[in-house]
Formats: structure tokens, sequence, C-alpha cells
């Protein structure tokens, strides 16, 4: 056994050493799209991210950046490779997991013999190094974000419960149970995902310590388990905050006493309360008790890493989400209340009519000024009460915010739904369909299961078609095996791909680690279904579970794969216990010791081996910069001391990372139009930061407090003519607010009486700040007037407005390229291109083949051909995924606007260079040649440049009639799914055929011609 116990830490040393070296080597080496800059940005500088927060991951990221000493292009590296560590770790503790699981199984049928001890240690290989190659864990290991930390401590806690079990008979074992206790309080610090464990650890001490277990007891200990978690989750988390809320406002509000002094009373009496128990626990020899106190002493020493959002944001950091200064604010933090609240187990449909609204709980916010906390929002008629024709248990279709949401509503339910007579605000009466619950069930069995948890989960045990996001269509990113017949039989033919269409994201592992995993869950079911239970619930909590917890609408913003990591964490288990349940029935015909060897050396080869060979080149993220140097280009497309306004997460957090990490243009205010619509981001706005003047806003704070403005309604005033001047407006809304509300049957709207606006415009100023440049100067207009693109302004539109009758053009406001055209408000014709933003300038402009703004061409000369950067994104070895391909759409767009406005201004020889600088840095050997190419080749035809222009159209026309082969592979329902494919790809031949029999290229006109009239056949052929 002394044998075992030396070889079991060396291997498990040993996987550790190989994972977390897999993950340093294909570590992105700057910060990732999505959260991963903004995780970065937050821990580097011990700033408040988005809530419910990530304190420890944000102290530990912290150390971790120490070791860039001092080279802030390094820090994300030091995150990146902090998650590599974490998920070494993590394989790590799953070794040691499956070889306790499978040597409990071996010792079933006698001693440890050197046999079974090589085959328990082949088990915990086979399973661990699995996991270290699937696509989920991988993809998390190799970036700065919380999910990689978060697995580490799922894996520490259900490590340490078996742990537990083996020593449960000692004394002190108990100990271990309080480790679980603080390493979950810690976790909370990370992510909560690690609380779905309680259910499973729960079941590991009732085995142990109830020796004839029976339905009783198993039903009674799952009630008791679920109301553990939800005891910490809704219990234990907020209301600690909670608690510190109402003291504060008692001793503060009630006995006039300063502030915070409600808090250190209550954290006083909370101490002296938990050190009461303890002792009196002790001498009244009370050990279950006593331990559950520790547990939750523990629990909650771990879980104060929180009092660190406080401090840091009392310290007015740059980023500093809802701004959680004292326990009220923070428990609203904690809440997420503003990502809105959704239903689980009973609510209305997304079509529900609301019959009344109800008040909320009333807002509070420090008071300096009167020493107290006020009331800021009295959230009257806040909560809406729906009709009850309209609600359900199990809402699963609930979500009204978006049409697109609805209509996937309908597609994944095929709903037809069942008609109810409804009365209007009005006093008119419509007929609304409502789902009925099979329908609502079809979505969540259709969607919500199998799209959004088997589908990943065969990802990562079967293989995956490629990385683009699947939808409705599942067209794209569906599970595949590998085995020809078996996919298209369910799919179609979809691997019978072109090399234009090939993705490195094809990952065929052949259903191997599947089925390996199954023959492992039948043996442990078998042979100890206890543990196998055990593992169950590991697997349903931390996939199923969330799954119904969620409860996702269609379509996400991206795939959500990486939060049921966990659960694919106990699968692999099986993996590890399907290697000994091929051992046991090989080692019938041969000896046990060359029995495991073969069977482990066999199965580390079909398993992480192949997992390894296929997701290598699409999980190796090395010298991939794409994210730092777009992130710079957008800050870099803006003149000195702008604002630029983006509203993504992908247009906005790494731009937080580039300025507060690497110091990027840091005379930038970055203003999200999401967060705008807060009164937190607000108020911070008008803070000055770095090299950046605050931004003026003229509405005072308790105009726009909380719910206040949320919406402005359009309401027109027939009396009114022509454009009104914006500052007017704003300035009745301030002096006299309530000339602009209407009492309705929705309770009182806050409106304006028109939505033509304008704003005056000094020239001299204008082009003094820098607003314009110089050579624009004698274009500019008195006034810009224009029409508002919507019948409600959102808070965050209202203060976009406020800005621009506010500051008077005392510095240049930009719009990110990527924020669409909602956000612009119709400002368009008063756009100008500088790079990745457009500049809102007094100069009026036409629109240019439907895209907005006057392109600058100096500005944009420069910024494309000198200041951008490109982040290795022409490097064929390095790996692009869905999200950075889909920005070079806008980067390939720019040369082309450009090169087409040099050409117009006579400059053939600056657009010639234009031009090949973006074949240069966005190459078709690393991003596939697209719609976004036609018109550079129009452009290069037009100065004169046909052999480059006829090389360009050449490989067109191979990649289009190559798209067009692949989809007139399929038939019947699966052909219709490309209907919308064929028809663009025949719009652009044909303005392929266009170009080129305007331009005289006869030869190549006759080949594309033929090329199109072939398919435009095959589509009508195969429409008919």
């Amino acid at each position: 056994m002394n044998k075992y116990k030396k070889l079991n830490n060396i291997l498990g040393a040993i996987v550790f050493f190989i994972a977390s070296l897999v993950y340093i080597l294909t570590a992105e080496p700057t910060a990732s799209f999505w959260d991963c800059g903004e995780y970065i940005a937050t821990a580097y500088k011990l700033q408040v991210g988005h809530p419910p927060g990530a304190p420890l991951f944000q102290i530990l990221g912290r150390f971790f950046s120490l070791f860039a000493f001092g080279d802030t292009s390094h820090v994300a590296q030091m995150v990146n490779i902090m998650s590599a560590l974490s998920s070494g770790l993590t394989i790590m503790f799953l070794f040691w997991t499956i070889t306790i699981l499978a040597k409990k199984l071996v010792m079933k049928t006698g001693e440890m013999t050197e046999g079974k001890m090589y085959a328990v240690l082949g088990s915990g290989l086979v399973g661990s190094l699995a996991y270290t190659f699937t696509d989920s864990f991988w993809f998390s290991a190799v970036e700065g974000e919380v999910y990689a930390m978060s697995s580490f401590f799922t894996a520490l806690v259900f490590w340490a419960i078996l742990k537990w079990e083996e020593k449960a008979d000692e004394e002190h074992s108990f100990r271990w149970l309080i480790f679980i206790a603080y390493m979950m309080g810690l976790s909370i610090g990370v992510h909560l995902l690690n609380l779905l464990a309680i259910p499973a650890i729960s079941f590991v001490y009732y085995f142990k310590r109830y020796k004839n277990p029976n339905l009783k007891g198993i039903i009674i200990t799952f009630v008791i388990s679920i109301l553990v978690l939800a005891l910490v989750m809704n219990g234990v988390i907020p209301w600690i905050v909670k608690f510190a809320g109402y003291f504060e406002l008692f001793f503060v509000n009630v006995l006039g006493l300063p502030f915070n002094t409600g808090a250190i009373i209550y954290f006083i009496v909370l101490i002296g309360g938990i050190y009461w128990g303890i002792r009196y626990t002790r001498k009244q020899l009370k050990a279950v008790w006593n331990t559950v106190i520790w547990g939750l002493t523990f629990l909650l020493i771990g879980y104060s890493s929180f009092f660190l959002l406080v401090i840091r944001s009392n310290a007015d950091t740059p980023i500093n989400e809802s701004s959680p200064k004292d326990a009220i604010t923070l428990l609203s933090y904690l809440a997420r209340e503003q990502y809105g609240d959704w239903p689980i187990f009973s609510g209305p449909y997304y079509n529900a009519p609301v019959i009344e609204r109800k008040d909320g709980k009333p807002v509070y916010s420090k008071d300096e000024k009167k020493g107290k906390y006020v009331i800021i929002d009295d959230r009257k008629g806040t909560v809406p009460v729906y009709d009850p024709r309209f609600t359900t248990v199990f809402p699963r279709m609930w979500d009204n915010t978006s049409q697109q949401y609805i209509k996937d509503y309908k597609t994944w339910s095929k709903m037809k739904g069942e008609p109810i007579k409804v009365e209007t605000d009005y006093g008119e009466s419509k007929v609304l369909y409502k789902p009925t619950f099979g329908e609502n069930l079809r979505y969540f069995f259709r969607y919500q299961l199998d799209h959004m948890y088997f589908r990943y989960f065969m990802w990562n045990y079967s293989g995956r078609q490629d990385d683009i996001q699947g939808m409705v269509d599942r067209k794209h990113g569906n599970w595949i095996t590998g085995i020809p017949f078996l996919d298209e039989a369910r799919l179609g033919p979809i691997m019978n791909l072109p090399e234009s269409m090939k993705s490195k994201a094809t990952n065929k592992f052949y259903m191997i680690p599947f089925i390996l995993g199954l023959f492992g869950l039948i043996y442990q079911l078998r042979k100890d279904n206890r543990n196998s239970l055990v593992v169950f619930l590991l697997f349903f909590m931390t996939g199923l579970a969330i799954v119904v917890y969620l409860n996702q609408h269609s379509p996400q913003p991206r795939e959500r794969d990486y939060a049921y990591a966990a659960s694919f964490y106990a699968y692999a288990i099986w993996i590890g216990l399907g290697t000994l349940a091929i051992f046991s029935f090989i080692r019938k015909y041969l000896s046990s010791k060359p029995a495991a060897f073969i069977v482990t050396g066999v199965l580390l080869i079909l398993v992480p081996g192949i997992m390894a060979k296929e997701g290598w080149n699409d999980h190796d993220r090395s010298n991939r910069y794409t994210t730092i140097a777009l992130a710079s280009d957008y800050l870099n497309s803006c003149a000195p001391n702008a604002i630029l306004f983006t509203n993504g997460d992908n247009d906005t957090f790494p731009l937080w990372y580039a300025q507060e990490v690497e110091g990027v243009r840091t005379d930038i205010r970055v203003v999200n139009l999401s967060l705008l619509n807060t009164a937190w981001y607000i108020n911070q706005m008008r803070r000055k930061v770095y090299d950046s003047d605050p931004i003026l806003f003229s509405m005072p704070p308790e105009l726009y407090a909380d719910t206040k403005k949320n919406y402005t309604y359009i309401i027109e005033n027939e009396k009114i003519k022509g454009f009104v001047d914006l500052r007017q407006l704003f300035d009745v809304m301030i002096d006299n607010p309530k000339s602009l509300m209407r009492n309705t049957a929705m309770g009182a709207l806050d409106f304006f009486p028109t939505k033509k606006f304008k704003i005056k415009v000094d020239s001299a100023t204008v082009v003094k700040n820098g607003v314009v440049p110089p050579e624009y100067a004698d274009r500019i207009v008195k006034e810009i007037i224009w029409t508002f693109n919507s019948n409600a302004i959102s808070k965050s539109s209202l203060m976009v407005l406020d800005l621009l009758a506010t500051s008077n053009w005392e510095r240049p406001v930009y719009f990110a390229i990527t924020i669409g055209s909602d956000a612009y408000m119709g400002l368009e014709d008063y756009f100008m291109l500088d790079g990745l933003a457009y500049r809102l300038v007094p100069v009026k402009s036409k629109a240019d083949r439907g895209q907005p703004g006057i392109v600058n061409t100096d500005v944009m000369f420069d910024n494309l051909m000198n200041k951008f950067r490109w982040g290795n994104m022409n490097n064929p070895d390095v790996y692009l995924d869905e999200t950075n391909r889909r920005m070079t759409m806008n980067l390939r767009n720019n040369f082309h606007r450009l090169a087409s406005a040099l050409i117009n201004e006579g400059k053939k020889d600056s657009a010639r260079m234009v031009l090949d600088k973006c074949i240069e840095v966005i190459p078709d050997n690393c991003i596939p040649f697209d719609y976004f190419v036609i018109p550079l080749a129009e452009d290069y035809y037009t100065i004169g440049e046909n052999e480059k222009a006829n090389a360009l159209v050449e490989r067109l026309i191979v990649v289009f009639d190559e798209q067009f082969k692949y989809y007139f592979q399929f038939s019947g329902k699966r052909a219709r799914r490309y209907d919308t494919d064929i028809q663009q790809n025949l719009y652009m031949v044909q303005k392929l055929s266009q170009i080129t029999q305007k331009y005289k290229q006869n030869d190549l006109y006759k080949q594309i011609y033929d090329v199109f009239e072939k398919n435009v056949n095959l589509n009508q052929s195969g429409n008919k």
C-alpha cells in the first residue's frame, strides 16, 4: 500500500505538470475577448467588476500580476497562467478522485494486488488526461476568466469529502468538513458554481455515517442537501449582508448615529454570537452542532473576501460597477439587480398582459449632507402583476425583451398557441396566443436541454462540427462523431466540406470518450451504487440543474458551454472508471499486471491522445494578440480627449484592459451605453479619470436616480413645428420636470413633445477644440438637425442627448462602429469615419452605399497604415475563432471605404497602398475571403490594377462555387436551411459578373456567368 500511495502522489504531480504545461503553452499571451479584459483590469488594480463580483479571483490575480515585474504587457499573461495552474490543479485532484473511487471498486474483490494497483492508477491517468483535453475546460484554462479557478475549487472540495470518508473514523476527522466549508466560502469569491457540489458531498456523509441506507434516508438526505444549498445561496450569502443593512438603517436613520455604526455593531454581534455558540456546544458536548458552527464560521471567513469590493469601491476606482460602497448597495450588487430577474418554477409567458402594478421596495442611498440614508426611488408601481391565464408552473418561454427571442421561442417549440381574449388598457379586446404547456416543455427539451446542454456535452466527448455559434437553424455548432454514416443520418452531409469552409475547430473523437464513460457509469453502478449516486449528483447538479436555473432564451450572445464544465468533470470520473471496467474484462484472459498496462496504454492513445491531437490547433491561442490590438485600434481611432461610446462586451472590456493595464490612450473616456442606463455609472462618468476630463451632464442625480427616467417617451405635440433646441428641452426637464410627465394607464410617464431636435454650433469652437478637422471648417453647419430614430428614449440615450446639449462641442464625441444603428439615434448624417469609430461632427454628409459618414481620409490613412495593430491575424499558425474573425468584417470594410474615398479624391497611389495593406494583414489563408472582399476587387479595377483585382475575383468564384456545391448536397427540410445562403451567394456572384463586365474582363466575366447560370438552375430545380 505504501508503494501505491507513493505512485499515486507522483502520478498526481505528473498529471498536474502535464496539464499545466499544456495550458501554459497554449494560453493567450494577452487579454481575450468577452469578460477577460474586465477581470484582468479589475484584478491588476483591485477594482470592482460586474456583479456579483469575484474578489478572491482579483486578489490572486493581483498576486500573479506582480510576476510581470512592471512590464504591463505581460500582466494578462500572468493572470492567464494563473488560470492554467488552477486548471492543472483541477486535473491533479481529478486524478486523485478517480483513484479513490477506483480503489474502492477493486477492493471489493479482495486485497490490492500489483495488477489492480496499476489498473487503478491507469484509470486515474486516462480519466484525468481525457478531461485535460476536453473542449470546454481547455477553453477556460487558457484565459483570464473565473471558470478555471471555479473548477479548481469544485475539484478540491469533492476530493476533500472523499478524503474525509477515508479518515472519518479517525480523531479530529471533522477538520476535513471545516476545510470544505472554508474552501466553499473562498469559492464564493470566485463563482457560485462550487456550491452545487453540496448535494454530492451530503450523500458521501450520509453513506458513511449510516451503514444501512434506505430509500427514505436517501430522500431525506437529498431534501436536506437542497435546503443547505438554498440556505447558503439564498440565506447566508444575501442575508449576512441584508441584516447588516437593516442594522445600518436603524442605527443611522432612527438613532442618528454616524454612518457605518450599524454595520460595525452588527458584525460585533455576529462574531459574538458565533463565539458563544462554539463555547456553548463544546461545553454541552454537542459535537455535530459544534462542527456546524465551525463550518459556518470558516464559510464566512472565506466569504469575507467581499470586504475587498466595499473597500475598493469607497476608493472610487475607475472601474467601480454598481458602486457597492456600503451594506445596502452591496446587497443590490450581490443580487445582480442591474441584470433583472427571471422566473424558474412559476411565472408568466413572454406575452402575458400586465393587469396591475404593485409597489416595489424603496431604494436608499447615503446622503452625506443629511447624515442619513434617504429614499432616492420609492419604486411605486414598478412590480408587474400578470394575467393569471398567462402564467404557468415551470415557465420556459418568458423573455419578451427582444423580438428575436419571441421568434425563436415559436420556432423551437413549434408553437401554435392557445387563443385567449384579453382587454387592452384602452378598453378594447384582442386575441393573444398563449403557448401551451406542451409547447413550453418542447422548448425546454429541444432548446434548453438538447441544444444548450447535451450538445455541449457531446462536443467534449464525441466531437464538434466547428466554432461558429449554433443557432435555431442548426447549420453550425453541432456535435458530431467523426463517423460519416452516423453524422450524415442525423445532420446530413455536413462534413463534406470544401477546403474554403473547413474549420480548425472540427474535432472528431469518434464517440470513444463518451462510450468509455458509459462503461464506467454502468460498471460503478453495478459494483458501487452508492458512489455512483454521489458522482451522478455532481454530474446532475452542475449540468442539468443549471439548465433549469438559468432558463435561457434563444439566441444567447455566445456559446455557454463553459458554465457546465463541472458536469463534464463528473463524467470524466466515469471515463476513468471505464478504464477499470475494461481492465476487469481483459484480465479474464491476461494476468492482471500486463492487462493493466495494455488497457491503460491503448486507452491513453484512443482517448486523451486523440482528444489532444484533434483539439490542439483550435485551443492553441499562443501568439494571438488580436484583442489588445483591436482595443488599441478603437482608442487610436479617436482624437485627443475624446468621448467614445461603446455598447457590448467586446468593444468595451478590451478597451478597459488596454487603458487600465497597458496605459493605452488614457485621455479617452470610454462610455458603455448599456451601463449608462444605471445611475451609479452616470455619476462615475462625472469624475475625472486619469487624463480624461469629467463628462458634462446638466441633469442632477436625483432626476435619474435608480429607475427614474428609464424611458422618456415621444408624445408628439402637433402645435410644435420644426426642430426644437435640445438644450431648451433639458432646461424644462430640470426646472419643471412635472411639465414633461403625463399620467396614463401605465402610470406617470416622462415624455418629450417632439422627436425633432437641433443643437447649435459655434464653428470657431468646434475647430479650436479639435471636434472638426481644419480642412472641413468651411463645411460646418450652423446647427445640426435630426429626427430621433425611436418613439422611446432610454436612459442611456437621454444622457447622450444631455451630453450633446450641454458640452458645447468642447471635446470630440465618437460612436464605435460596432454598437449598431439604434444607438446612433438618427445622427448618422453627421458622422465622420476616422477608423473603428464614427466622429460626430457638425458637417452634413450623405450615406455611402448605405453606410454612414464622411471618410476622414488623412486621419484614417494614418490610422490604418501606421497606427493600427493587427495582433498576428495574418499568421496562418495563429488560431482565430469566430469572435476574432467577425471583427475582421469591420476592418475589411474600413479598408474599402478608405480606398474608395481616396480614389474619389484622385489619390490612386494611396488607394493602392491601402488595398495592398488590407490583403497583407487580412489574408485569405487566415481569414477566408467573403463578401467584404468584393468591394476591394472593384477598387483595384477602378485604379487599373486589373491583375490584382482578377486574382481576388478568381479566388472568390472558387470559394462561392465550392459553397454552392456544399449547399446543394442537402435535401428535404435540411436543404431549406441553406436557402438564404444560396440566395446571398447568387447575389454576390451576380455582383462579380457585373463588376467584371463593367471593367471589360470578358474571359473572367464568362466564367462567372457560367457559374451563376449553373447554380441558378440547380437552385430552381431544387425548389421544384
